[in-house]
């Protein structure tokens, strides 16, 4: 599969809904709209939730070291309501 930009819906429209053609591409334009959703969600979390929206470069282990420890806290984020739930986390 090539993962380049999604493909605009009226190339596979004009082929008709019951086209064998136009049900793949939607196949896969639904497989790479999947795929993208999870990669950009934890950079949406780092930008509104911890205001990371500009980068100052300070050195390249400290700013790797800065996104590492953001990725870990935008990945606990995401989980937050289950570890509530499984009660491992306390507020």
């Amino acid at each position: 599969m090539i993962w380049s930009i999604a493909a605009r819906p009226s190339t596979y429209k004009k082929h008709g809904k019951k086209n064998l053609i136009a049900q793949v591409r939607r196949k896969i334009e639904y497989a790479k709209t999947q795929v993208r959703a999870k990669v950009e969600h934890p950079f949406r979390v780092i930008k509104c939730q911890f205001g990371y929206t500009k980068v100052r470069f300070r050195g390249l282990m400290k700013n790797t070291a800065h996104q590492t420890t953001l990725f870990v806290l935008s990945n606990l984020w995401m989980i937050r309501k289950r570890l509530l739930v499984a009660g491992e986390v306390r507020l």
